[in-house]
């Protein structure tokens, strides 16, 4: 008797959906930018992944656009477990102790994707996504959102005409330093906050990736675009380290394969994206494109070049010598 009872348990159990037998893993994804950016769509698109890989036995919840917590919050929500999930942009590392993740804010250190991708996707990468485990942190790949241009409501064409602007910046002394060289003032101001800020001349300009400029509408409040991508915009996908490690065997190869082929999606869909997006700038008709010439250019980054030798020390001559190794970067 005891048997056959026992094999109809079985039996019962094997026959109900996954959903009843145990309930799901939650992996909470939360991130400051919309759906519709480069990062917001391969976040969707790993949770997609995730889903159909794992067989729902994990759900991923993604909270774009500051839902759940904003920039100087979420890193701290990730170290306590209260989400699972981030995809911050390399600038939130400092705070962390991780200075040397700076080296990616330092302007024109990368000239275009092919060099940027020696980096994030070479030894240098990876030696500083290892250093994250000591806070609790395990780095599974760099996103890339792309170069950022700079806005203001007025023409931005030379070095010159920074003088005096309040420009919106993330929280990171290299930015600062950035801005500093060509006299402007920096801002620290989160994310959420940028447009009510610039609509209402708390800051006067702001640097940005084009996707991130158009998505918030900034552009709207903003008369001028200058293409100088001076600087690069990207992200590291981070999970709690105890959460990740205490996940089941095939269930953290699943999540491994998905982040794989989410990072070939969000850095193929990055320039798409940030091309489409200064196309709807101008079509717009609200802001007018500059485009700096060679010796424009050439300008800019002989004036920001002192924010390379300024913060040598802070970051790590090591680290950013290895970068310009990997990139022919020459001071």
């Amino acid at each position: 008797m005891f048997k056959k009872i026992l094999a109809a348990v079985v039996t019962l159990a094997l026959a109900l959906p996954l959903s009843a037998q145990a309930a799901p893993i939650i992996i909470k994804f939360s991130h400051v930018v919309a759906n519709d950016t480069p990062k917001g769509q391969a976040a969707n698109y790993f949770k997609k992944l995730a889903e159909e890989r794992t067989k729902g036995r994990v759900k991923v919840e993604v909270y774009p656009n500051s839902q759940l917590f904003k920039d100087k919050e979420e890193m701290e929500a990730l170290q306590m477990g209260s989400v699972q999930m981030l995809a911050p942009s390399l600038a939130k590392f400092a705070p962390l102790g991780l200075k040397e993740f700076e080296v990616f804010d330092l302007p024109f250190i990368f000239d275009d994707y092919s060099e940027l991708h020696k980096v994030t996707q070479g030894p240098v990468g990876a030696k500083l996504l290892k250093k994250l485990e000591t806070k609790g942190l395990i780095g599974l790949a760099y996103w890339d959102n792309g170069f950022k241009v700079m806005s203001a409501n007025k023409p931005l064409k030379n070095v010159t005409d920074m003088r005096g602007l309040k420009m919106r910046i993330q929280s990171s002394k290299v930015l600062d330093s950035q801005m500093r060289s060509v006299g402007a003032i920096p801002q620290v101001l989160a994310f959420s906050e940028v447009y009510q800020a610039l609509q209402t001349g708390v800051v006067d300009g702001t640097e940005n990736p084009p996707s991130n400029l158009y998505t918030q509408k900034m552009h709207e409040v903003q008369k001028y675009v200058t293409m100088s991508n001076h600087g690069y915009l990207g992200y590291a996908v981070l999970v709690n380290k105890k959460f990740w490690m205490g996940l089941p065997a095939d269930i953290r190869a699943a999540l491994e394969s998905s982040m794989k082929d989410a990072t070939v999606f969000a850095n193929s869909v990055a320039k798409k994206d940030n091309d489409e997006a200064m196309a709807g700038v101008k079509k717009s008709g609200k802001s007018q494109i500059i485009t700096l010439t060679p010796a424009e250019r050439a300008a800019w980054k002989k004036a920001m070049d002192k924010t390379h030798k300024e913060n040598m020390g802070r970051i790590g001559a090591d680290i950013v010598k290895e970068v310009y190794a990997a990139t022919g970067y020459k001071p």
